[in-house]
Formats: C-alpha cells, structure tokens, sequence
C-alpha cells in the first residue's frame, strides 16, 4: 500500500496543471491549456476579467490562478457571491454601512470592498446581481469609488475585479435584465471554461485526482483503485454538473465502496448504465403517434431537479449550482412541482 500511495504522488505531481490558493486546476487537454495560456497573459495587468462556463467548471480556481499570478497576489483574493445573498444585504455586504444606517446596525461595518483593497475582488455569479446594484458596481469600475449604505463619505480603493457567471450575459443584455455599459466593463477579457463532456481527456486524470483527496479525507487505506469497468462508466457519462459533479461521485464512492477495487456498482445508479439522463431520458426522434411535449419537457426537468437534490443531501444552494440555477428559482420550482 505504501509504494502504491507513493506512485499516486509521483502521478499526482504529473496530472496537476496549476496548484492555486484555492485547489488545483488538473488536466492537460488542449482546452485548458489554452484557458491557462489566457491567464498568464492577463494575470500582471489590472484589467477586468469576465469568466464564463456552466456550473462545476472551476471558475474558483480560475479566478485563483489569475490572482496568484498577478502582482496582487500578497493582498487579500475576497469572493462575493452575488446569488446567494438576498437584495436588500446585498449593497452592504458589497460596500459596507454606517451605524444606524438601518435596523441592526449598531456598528459600522467593513464592506467587501474595502476588504479586498489592493487585491482582488471576484464577483461570482454576477448575472444575478440586482440592475439597482449594476449601475453601482459600474460607478465602482469606472471611477474607483463607493460609498457605504447609510454614509456620506466617497471613499476611493484599489481593486482589481474579476467576474463569473454561467448565464449568456450578452442574452440578459437583449433582455434588458443586464446593464450593457456594466457588460462592456466587466468584460474586457472573456474566458470561456469548457465543459468537463468538452475535455474528456482529462476524466481520468481528474478522477485519480479526487481518488487521491478523498483517500486521505475519509481515512482509508483499503482500496487499490477503480476497476475498468467503473472507469468506464466514469468516462461515458455526460456530466452535466461538471468537474463538481465529478468530485462528488469520487468522493462518494470512496466512502462506500467495500473494496478493495471500486466496481461499477459503488458509483451512483444513473452512471451505471453509461452516458446517464442526458441521452436517454428524452426520446431520440419523435415517436409515430407523437407526444404531449410539455409533460415530457417537465418530467424530464422534474427528473434532473429530484436527482440534483438527492445528490447534494437535499441542500438547495448546492443543488441549485448543479442546475446552474438561482436558489429562489429552485425553491420555487420544488413547490410547484411538488417534489418530496
């Protein structure tokens, strides 16, 4: 077992692309090799990065490495998620408040702003950033400036800002739901993540990868590996929650598997039977007597919905980033749905 924990080492070593502050970008597909050539490039300046990719792809770490590399890196890297907070905190958790600047407020508060100074402040999910509070990060782009909830003064900072979003932007602009001035600043550099289905290369060596972490996290000794035909599974599926989705199922099977080589059974039962939901769950070609297309369209949705909250415990802001989807909207789908 130990020459084969230090094999996995040596291996590890090789299969890891870049090691961030915040996790490892692992892989050697052309795809993200072009994405970290990308970073290099953008990391020492200071201009806005905007970075896009379904849920799971690892905008984290990307935004990591940008900061890692960056001239900022001894200063703080502070996140925002802006789905995650509701409105009305938003704009002080952002910029901060005066005391008494509303109920509650007995204190003055530091805001993310003035956490991040001289650093990097990402703003993940920033397509579901309220249009009140777009036209203020826009003020805080061009001019450098904020003002805390409740205070009078300007106070100006330094920050570098970097921003992540699953949604098309450009589509919410059309829609009127996104500032098009605030697109045009955050975008100056877009990079684009690939889906984990767009670098299939890299299932095996992100699977030894996690294999490796979720050893050590759940303290086993006992197990000698994935067996082919589980490996074969792994690569076969679609992945619609990306590498997240993938860490999971790792994980997972490392806890329960009996051992000592992890068989196809260990792994979740919609990976069993190959490419998963995504290829078979709708029908391939219209059927010849037809078909009721909005019961099949909400079955199918009511299907991914109940999988994503069985796979996360029933957490919803984790289930909700696997449907790469706001909380609120999940919560309310689960209600009209009725799924229990």
């Amino acid at each position: 077992m130990m020459d084969q924990e230090h094999e996995l080492d040596r291996s590890h070593e090789r299969l890891t692309l870049r090691p961030t502050s915040r996790g490892k970008i692992v892989g050697t597909s052309d795809r993200i090799r072009a994405v970290m050539d990308t970073v290099d490039r953008v990391a020492r300046s200071n201009c806005n990065v905007l970075i896009t990719g379904e849920s799971g792809t690892g905008k984290e770490s990307t935004v990591a490495a940008i900061h890692d590399a960056s001239k900022r890196v001894d200063r703080p890297l502070v996140t925002v998620n802006c789905g995650a907070l509701p409105e009305a905190l938003m704009e002080s958790e952002l910029f901060g408040h005066a005391r008494g600047a509303f109920t509650g407020a007995h204190v003055s508060r530091q805001g993310r702003v003035a956490q991040a100074e001289g650093g990097t402040l990402f703003l993940d999910e920033i397509g579901e950033l309220p249009m009140a509070l777009q036209a203020k990060l826009l003020r805080l782009i061009q001019q450098r400036e904020y003002t805390p909830v409740g205070d009078n003064r300007t106070i100006k900072c330094d920050i570098r800002i970097i921003a992540a979003t699953n949604r098309k932007l450009a589509e919410e602009v059309a829609r009127g739901t996104f500032r098009e001035d605030l697109y045009y600043r955050l975008n100056v550099i877009e990079l684009q993540l690939p889906a984990l289905r767009e670098r299939r290369e890299d299932i095996p060596a992100l699977v030894q990868h996690f294999y490796r972490e979720s050893l050590v996290m759940a303290g086993r000794d006992d197990l000698d590996g994935f067996d082919e035909d589980a490996l074969e599974a792994i690569e076969e599926h679609e992945w619609p929650g990306n590498i997240r989705e993938l860490e999971n199922v790792i994980q997972r099977a490392v806890l329960l598997a009996p051992g000592p080589m992890i068989r196809r059974e260990d792994i979740p039962a919609n990976l069993q039977s190959g490419r998963g939901p995504s290829s078979s769950a709708m029908p391939a070609q219209l059927p010849d007597e037809g078909i009721n297309l909005r019961e099949v369209i909400e079955e199918f949705e009511s299907s991914l919905v109940r999988q994503a909250l069985e796979r996360t415990k029933w957490n919803k802001n984790q289930a909700a980033k696997l449907l790469g989807m706001n909380r609120t909207t999940l919560v309310e789908m689960v209600k009209r749905k009725r799924i229990g």
